[in-house]
């Protein structure tokens, strides 16, 4: 049994209703039908495909115009659901750590040109190396990690990218709130593990350590394979004349000629990937310039020392010829022992995946044609408190499997699985929510007379470059080598 069975209290129907009726707490105006509409994404037959069908669910008892008018006009207390998510019993890693991980997914609308504050999102098409943007709504989100293989995680936090916002600073102030909340809640207390905060390629990693450095909390993160990072300074000799170095030699993950002898090493075999091997380095850093994000740094620039940690398996499960993972983890003096425990969880990063296919293939987060983006943020907590439910109940739900599919054990019921059994649950848990009142339609706009007021259009904001004299100058396709610090 997982550990997040044990985490769970000894009455998980107590738990879970528990959850629900702070919920409903945090839901200010159109309570009732806001509820409701939560417990109809969970109780839905198949997966979500429009926003109005959910009216016709049992568990809704309210009209499709009450639905819309609860997203246009309701209210979300989102600091105390804050709250409430990180009071909840979370997963933990093998070693008892807290294990939190941060990604960016979009809700793309492309054809929304009404809707205010869309972004460029970065996508990726299905050819080889397509990348095409697309104007939607980016959102940062952040999921407590469990350990061995699983789809389950737990969503703890989310916010809307706005124009001009940039990710690795929105994510930097999420995470420190998050970790403070975490702490208020018992979830971590002084003795514990340090937080271990995982992070792809698309995160400054070492800039991130460096804004969360006041913080129990630990930072592991890809890096690209064409970075240079620098040695330590060696000793300076007696007598040697002249302002002292900054920085030591290179470390180019391009070229091993420049690794030298690594500071530890492991091999461990594994099912799904056959023979791991795993090497470190100590105390490598950045060498970081007044550009970019570090402008606004006074004086000196930090020196933000880490480990490296190339890690090359023997095969993929997808067939596909793998490529060697470049980690950079903020903790210095690594033991064989650590290395592998963070190799392993960053492998655990990509459970969060799972979660965003969830959120849009089944609970359909992405379904909706919501206009304004307060109330994309209203039925994105909605979804995150649905799931959260889905996850208290997992001891409890039964394996309503299709006569096709493979038996599972109840502790390994997939996130889906356990929606199909919420019907069940839901008499024996709270329900706060009130039964509608009888009330009439409204008279609406005369007939024959149009609308006058248009809806204004919105522009999707791009980020222009600066310094550019000739944009209709052919960029070169020569590959060049990259060496950034």
């Amino acid at each position: 049994m997982s550990l997040l069975h044990h985490a769970v209290r000894q009455d998980p129907f107590a738990e879970l209703s528990r959850f629900r009726g702070e919920f409903y707490s945090c839901l200010t105006r159109r309570a009732d039908a806001l509820f409701e509409l939560a417990d109809a994404v969970l109780c839905a037959d198949g997966p979500v495909r429009s926003l109005v069908e959910l009216s016709m669910v049992g568990e809704h008892r309210r009209g499709h115009g009450g639905l819309y008018d609860a997203l246009a006009a309701g209210r979300v207390e989102v600091a105390r659901l804050r709250r409430a998510l990180a009071a909840v019993p979370l997963p933990r890693a093998a070693d008892g750590r807290l294990v939190l991980a941060a990604d960016i997914t979009c809700w793309l609308r492309p054809d929304a040109h009404t809707s205010p504050q869309r972004i460029l999102c970065h996508t990726y098409g299905r050819g080889k190396d397509q990348h095409i943007p697309v104007p939607g709504w980016p959102y940062s989100v952040i999921c407590a990690l469990e350990t061995g293989r699983s789809s389950w995680t737990a969503p703890l936090d989310a916010m809307r990218l706005a124009p001009g916002d940039d990710a690795a600073t929105v994510t930097a102030r999420q995470m420190r709130e998050l970790v403070e909340r975490l702490v208020s809640a018992g979830q971590w207390k002084d003795g514990d593990p340090d937080i271990l905060i995982v992070v792809d390629a698309g995160y400054d990693v070492p800039r991130l350590a460096f804004l969360l450095r006041d913080l129990p909390v630990q930072v592991l993160g890809r890096m690209r394979s064409d970075r240079v990072l620098r040695r330590a300074v060696p000793p300076r000799e007696p007598g040697t004349r002249g302002r002292p170095p900054r920085h030591g030699g290179e470390f180019v993950f391009g070229d091993p000629t420049t690794w030298n002898i690594p500071d530890a090493k492991t091999v461990t075999r594994t099912r799904l990937y056959g023979t791991a091997a795993a090497r470190a380095w100590d105390r490598l850093h950045p060498r970081l310039t007044h550009r970019s994000a570090w402008t606004a740094q006074l004086g000196a620039l930090p020196v933000i020392e880490g480990t490296v940690i190339l890690l090359r398996v023997e095969y993929l499960p997808s067939g596909a010829t793998p490529k060697p993972v470049w980690l950079w983890w903020s903790g210095t003096d690594a033991s064989p022992a650590d290395i592998d425990l963070l190799w392993q969880a960053f492998l655990r990063r990509f459970d969060i995946e799972h979660t965003f296919r969830l959120f849009k293939q089944t609970l359909g987060w992405a379904c909706p044609k919501i206009r304004a983006p307060e109330a994309a943020d209203r039925w994105t907590w909605l979804i995150l408190a649905a799931f959260t439910q889905l996850r208290l109940a997992r001891p409890l739900a039964a394996d309503l499997r299709r006569p096709w599919e493979t038996p599972a054990p109840i502790d390994r019921l997939t996130p889906a699985r356990v929606r199909r059994d919420f019907r069940h649950l839901r008499p024996k848990a709270t329900c706060p929510a009130q039964a509608p009142k009888l009330s009439r339609p409204g008279p609406g706009r005369p007939p024959g007379r149009k609308n006058t007021r248009p809806t204004p259009r919105h522009d999707v904001h791009t980020v222009r470059k600066t310094g550019i004299t000739n944009p209709k100058t052919k960029e070169s396709t020569t590959p060049r080598p990259r060496r950034t610090g």
